[in-house]
């Protein structure tokens, strides 16, 4: 009966970056994935294909995970040559294997950016965005009670911009998406979400100033306007929040 194609199996076979550190030489090698059916996320398929090498006694792929919700920006993998695969909106662990076909071949990469050196296999150390965060992305507050939420009155068209920009994980694929490894849209975004509100006003000079040395100073490269980074963001991030760095920039200067 057609009811029961949904339970129907599939194998794919995967070719998988391997690299035992970062000052290791890496290659590829393939695996097979079997069992495989529509409703395994590609994450689970790998936890699949892990199970199954742990029971050959070989060395799992390793590869970082956390929410598997679309929500953390962990899952850092490059499938079939595309950040997080290509599909809109979509990060690695929203990935369901539906979306490919029995007997297909699919390629696994890490992200691919100077200032994301390899630790090992698939999970790539993303704490130059972290260190981006830490030069500026954040406001000065007094501590104690909360506020009232309407204390301080915000336009709503400022608000949903903020929001807008507020929506990046920091999951890199902007960076590993760029022919030129550059960080503008993820700098971008962070400058942006406090630019349009009173409370960013106060350091906004200093903010943009430190995030940007401090993105030239993680190695990230230049932006040379080739959108490949809002076209591998999963979260959709413009890049009109890149021309928003850019006009803070020139503001702060003056």
């Amino acid at each position: 009966m057609s009811g029961h194609s949904e339970h129907n199996t599939k194998t794919l076979k995967l070719i998988v970056w391997r690299q035992a550190g970062p000052d290791k030489p890496g290659r590829f090698e393939t695996y097979t994935a079997k069992n495989i059916t529509d409703h395994h996320s590609f994450l689970e398929m790998l936890d699949v294909v892990n199970e199954d090498l742990i029971k050959e006694g070989k060395e799992p792929i390793v590869f970082d995970h956390d929410c598997r919700e679309g929500i953390c920006g962990v899952c850092s993998q490059v499938v079939n040559g595309v950040p997080h695969g290509g599909h809109e909106r979509t990060t690695v662990c929203q990935l369901h294997m539906r979306l490919f076909k029995d007997g297909d071949s699919i390629y696994i990469e890490p992200w691919r950016a100077r200032a994301f050196p390899i630790i090992k296999d698939l999970m790539v150390d993303r704490g130059a965005l972290d260190r981006i965060i830490q030069a500026g992305g954040y406001t000065s507050a007094h501590t104690g009670g909360s506020p009232d939420a309407n204390a301080i009155p915000i336009p709503r068209h400022d608000a949903e911009y903020s929001m807008d920009a507020a929506e990046c994980i920091g999951c890199g694929a902007c960076v590993a998406g760029c022919p030129n490894g550059a960080a503008m849209l993820f700098t971008g975004a962070k400058v942006s979400q406090f630019a349009a509100l009173p409370q960013g006003q106060v350091e906004a000079a200093e903010r943009v100033a430190n995030m940007l040395k401090e993105m030239q100073d993680c190695g990230f490269g230049n932006c040379t306007n080739h959108y490949e980074c809002e076209a591998a963001c999963p979260k959709g991030i413009n890049v009109k929040f890149i021309a928003r760095l850019n006009r803070e920039y020139l503001k702060s200067l003056l």
